[in-house]
Order: structure tokens, then sequence, then C-alpha cells
């Protein structure tokens, strides 16, 4: 790949091979390091930081690819249809966070996780939002879905629902009432909860999504 700058010889890696250096340390449950991965791929830190702005950005870019993946491979595991399958996607995806070890560690290591996770003007929440958008305008598109409100406000209501009932405890450990949650976002898409199941605490920080 070319230097993006588009002057000087070309670079030694890719902004795609610092994600994935960065990705390899995040699922080993170690902090990401900016330092480490230059070292690696034959790079300066500073290249890495006009590429992504700030190891902020690195870490944003790198959360929302795997959030992204995530909801994906939650969604394709769904079956269902219209509001139920945005319901089905986003509780596959926060089971699988909730039930990730990597991210469980993530979250204990950065001081300013919080900040950069669900900051409205920070590198995750916004485009997090906009899948999720783009999940209900399929639905809508594919199966007749009339959601109750228009998709931005509720992707974003949906967004910021999950980020209370996830990151409310994070010091003393990683708890989540994955069924409340379900319920309220099943009352917010106007769908029935038909796979309700019996209400826990689940707390599955051993396991990886």
């Amino acid at each position: 790949m070319a230097n993006p700058g588009g002057r000087g010889r070309p670079a030694a890696a890719s902004p795609d091979q610092v994600l994935t250096v960065a990705r390899r340390q995040l699922l080993a449950g170690q902090r990401v390091d900016v330092r480490a991965i230059a070292a690696e791929l034959g790079l300066g830190r500073a290249t890495i930081y006009r590429w992504f702005g700030s190891r902020d950005g690195l870490l944003g870019e790198l959360l929302v690819s795997e959030f992204s993946a995530i909801l994906g491979a939650a969604e394709a595991h769904d079956h269902r249809a219209g509001g139920n399958r945005v319901l089905d996607a986003l509780d596959g995806f926060i089971r699988r966070l909730v039930g990730s070890d990597a991210f469980r560690r993530f979250l204990e290591q950065e001081p300013a996780a919080l900040q950069l996770l669900t900051s409205g003007r920070g590198p995750v929440q916004p485009k997090i939002v906009a899948a999720v958008q783009d999940l209900i305008t399929r639905a809508g598109h594919d199966d007749g879905y009339a959601p109750p409100v228009e998709p931005p406000t509720l992707a974003y209501a949906l967004v910021r629902l999950s980020e209370a009932f996830l990151y409310t405890d994070t010091v003393v450990g990683f708890h989540v009432e994955v069924d409340r949650l379900r319920e309220v976002q099943a009352a917010l898409l106007g769908v029935p909860d038909q796979a309700r199941r019996p209400r826990r605490r689940l707390r599955e920080a051993g396991r990886r999504a």
C-alpha cells in the first residue's frame, strides 16, 4: 500500500495490518500497545498516528470493526423476520459481548474505555447507531417491519439502552441482566418477545464471543 500522504517511499505496512496486530493484542487480553505494533511492522509510531489520528482513533476503529462483525454474526444466526429479526440480532450481540473475556479485560485495562465507547462525539457510538439503524431499515425493506418511531431515533435509543445495561457494574464485574434488557428492547421495537426466557443475571467472563 502506498503512503496515504502520497509522498515518499511506500509504507512498510498498511493500516489494515496495524488493525490486525491490534486485534491480536485485544483478543489475547493485552492492552493495545502502539509501540509494540510499530516495532513488529517496521513502522514509526508517527505513521500509525497519522493514519488513525491517535491511539483512541486506532482503538475506536478496532472496536467498530469487532462490534460490526459480532452484530453481523448475530444477525446471520437469526431466522426470524421484521422487528423480531432486529431483537434477536441485538440480543445475540449483547450475549456475545458479555461472554467475551477479551472485552471484559479491555474494560478493566482502559481507564477511558467508557468515554471511548459511549461518547456521542467519539469514534464508536455513532457508527454502532448507524449499524443498528441499517438493521432496522433492512428489516423494513425486506420484511415490511414498521418501527414505532423513526429508525434513527429508535437505533439511538436501543444503543443507549444497551450501554446502560452493559456498563453499569464494570468496576465490580461484568454483570448484565440480559433477559431484562431483551424485554425492554422488545418493547421499544414494538414486538412481542416470543423467545422470552426465565430471567437471570448473566456473568460469563470466561467465555469468549
